[in-house]
Formats: C-alpha cells, structure tokens, sequence
C-alpha cells in the first residue's frame, strides 16, 4: 500500500515549477526595461511597410480581435495582465528585429505549417510582419545572388539579427551530403557562420533542437541539433514537429520587449511554453484518473475519448503547451483527435517515444540501465522520463482499485 500511495502522490504533482508570481518589484523593474526597449525600437527604422493592423484586417480581424489576443499572450509568457499593452505594441514593432532563417536537414514542415494555414491565426499573420531578411523557402533570389544577400544582411544587421534555424545539422561521414549555397558550404559551417554575428540563436522544431527523425537510429549521417553545434551564443528551443506558431510569435515577442531570451529550462526551452507536462493539462486526465483506459482502437473507451495512456500516449512525459494552445486555429490536438501524443518535444522521441505502446512495453534501455518489461519491475526512485512512463500505469491501476496481472 505505501508503494502505491508513493506513486499515485508522485503522480499528483505538477512537472515542473514554474514561478508565475515573482512580486511587484521584480514587475516593476521588467515594465521598465520593456518601456526603454519598446522606445528605442519605435525610432528604429521600420525595415517593412506591413502593418499589422492592416494585416488583420484584410483577413477579417479586428482591433478587438487583436487585443484579445495580446491578452492571451500575455498570459503565456507568464506576466501579469497590466502588460497586455506593452505586449501588443512590441507586435506591432515586430518589422524592426530582423530575422535571418536557415534552413538544414529538415523537411521544411515548421515553415509550411505557418504558410499553408488556410484561415490563419494573428500568430501566424504576425509571423508575417517580421523583418525576414532571409529566407531560402520564401525568397526568390538563388545562387549567387541569395549567398550576396545574405552576407549584406549579416553585415548590417551584425549582433543584432535572431538566428532563425530549421534542421537538424549532419556532423557525421554523411554530411558531405549536406551542401547549400553556391559556395557548396557544409550545413555545419553555414551555421556557425550565421550563428556568429547573431544575438540570439532560435531553434525550431525538434530536428533543429535535438536532431529529430534525421537523428533516429542509425542516424547515417550523425544529425545533431544546434546546441550541439553553436557556442558562446544564448540558444533557445522551440520543439515539436512541427513547432506551435503561438511558440514561436511568443518567443520573439519576448526578445522584442526585453532585447533578452525568455527564462529557459535545462533543455533550453521556454519555460512559458515547456514548463508543464502535457498530462498536467489533458482533457482526458479524469480518465486517467479513474482508471479508465482504451484498451484497442475502436473499443468503448476510444468511442468514449478515454486516456490514451495504454495505447502509447507518452503525454506523462512530454513538455508542451499543445493541450492549451493546439492546432489548426488553436481548434484540436493529437489528443483531442484520437491518438496519443509521441513525444516529440522531446529529446530523441522518435527512438524512444513514437511507438503505440506504453513505455512499459517498448523495451526501451532506461537512464539507469535497466529495461523495462513490466510496470512494476522498477523502482521508486527511478525519477527520469522513462521511470515516470513505467510507473504512471501502476499509479492508474492504484487510483481505479486494479491490479495489473501482467
């Protein structure tokens, strides 16, 4: 009975601690430096002419719209309401950060998920109104004439453009495989070049954060993902496959307000998007809770939308907002649309987490060494991501009053 009461206290706390009351002070000095950036970017000249507003409104949104919105916003990168102006000028201020978008090893899927919305979110409009300086799927210019842009981008905007990379980086005896450019540079070497003079590295999605499906085993070509690559330059990742647009607006317009990178987790991921567990916040958690499991597709719980956990739903140890912000105008999720999450927020998920079976039957070589068979086959110290997985099943079969024959 403790063993049991053990797990399911383990599994009633949140994943992460996240500090979203830091006191009046430290607000204070934060509406402070925003006020003093938001001012020097407004005599920055505009490097576009789009106006978001206008923007908006050819795709039928209003001011109102706009404002609800910021709000919203504000709320996700964890400030409190009164900043909701401050917020919502800084998108207005967007065109004057420029951005510098590479991409690698990839399949452009973070840049397609934005540009083929066909009724687009304001994080997706907004995306619109940066300063892209450079941008290999959306530019016209090839060649020699992209490599001599580039370089007058990077020139003028030294130290002071974001580093935008989608990909994952070959390092290994594959990535000869890997040239861009008229000059035939490896990716490697295209991203420490244009990685150099930035102020800021963003990674997104998971190829170019943890090396995603290029990385899966055997990895031909020894993919790794930026911040194996770039050092001595702050880096922030934004995983998923593909990375949330709302993920990404929020990062930048944190940079925009504060000229700094957002508070980050030991992954380097924001914590205002990766600070809690997805099962923190599913709707199918009261099933979880309740013991009420799908057992096969197309049974009673799945008719139901019961907990996905034992068809491999790895949402027990996955970090993302996705069961808050969501997809396709923030209208569903994996999730919501009947399959369990795979992990792909995290590091080498598609190993280890994009199966359709429970960690507890996948076989997979633990942190610790050890592989789990069944769910109680590990101990209760075992605290990493593959221990969570093991003992959530244990933790279910105690609240719904079962025992686990297997």
């Amino acid at each position: 009975m403790d063993r049991r009461d053990a797990l399911a206290k383990m599994f009633s706390a949140k994943g992460v601690r996240v500090n979203t009351n830091r006191g009046e002070a430290y607000y204070d000095k934060l509406r402070k430096i925003m006020e003093k950036r938001l001012s020097e970017l407004r005599e920055a000249p505009a490097a576009t002419k789009v106006d978001i507003h206008k923007v908006l409104e050819a795709e039928g949104l209003s001011r109102r719209d706009f404002m609800k919105w910021a709000s919203a916003i504000t709320a996700m990168l964890m400030l409190p309401g009164s900043f909701t102006p401050l917020v919502a000028e800084a998108a207005e201020l967007m065109n004057r950060v420029p951005i510098i978008w590479i991409e690698l090893q990839d399949c452009a899927g973070n840049s397609e998920a934005i540009l083929r919305s066909d009724s687009p979110t304001i994080d997706e409009l907004i995306l619109e109104t940066i300063d892209l300086e450079f941008n290999e799927t959306l530019m016209a210019a090839a060649g020699h004439q992209a490599e001599a842009h580039l370089d007058e981008a990077m020139e003028t905007f030294k130290g002071k453009y974001l580093c935008v990379v989608e990909g994952s980086i070959p390092v290994g005896p594959g990535k000869e495989w890997c040239t861009i450019g008229a000059k035939g540079e490896t990716f490697e070497e295209h991203l420490l070049r244009v990685a150099g003079d930035s102020a800021a590295v963003v990674a997104v999605g998971t190829c170019a954060t943890f090396g995603g499906v290029p990385a899966a085993a055997p990895n031909p070509t020894g993919a790794v993902g930026v911040q194996d690559i770039v050092k001595g330059k702050p880096i922030i990742n934004i995983p998923a496959c593909p990375a949330n647009p709302a993920n990404i607006t929020g990062t930048i317009l944190h940079f925009v307000l504060t000229g700094q990178i957002p508070e980050l987790d030991h992954l380097n991921r924001p914590k205002f998007a990766f600070g809690y567990r997805i099962h923190d916040n599913c709707e199918r958690r009261a099933h979880f809770d309740a013991g009420e499991f799908v057992e096969e597709w197309g049974d009673e719980g799945a008719q139901n939308n019961w907990c996905l956990y034992k068809m491999g739903c790895k949402g027990p140890m996955t970090f993302n907002n996705c069961s808050v912000v969501r997809y396709n105008s923030g209208t569903n999720w994996p999730i919501g649309a009947g399959h369990g999450c795979i992990g792909c927020s995290e590091p080498q998920f598609w190993d280890k987490y994009a199966t359709e079976r429970p960690m507890a039957d996948s076989h997979i070589k633990a942190p610790t060494g050890g592989v789990e068979k069944t769910v109680d086959q590990f101990g209760l110290g075992l605290l990493t991501a593959a221990g969570v997985g093991i003992a959530i099943h244990a933790a279910a079969s105690a609240v719904a009053g079962k025992k686990d024959e297997e």
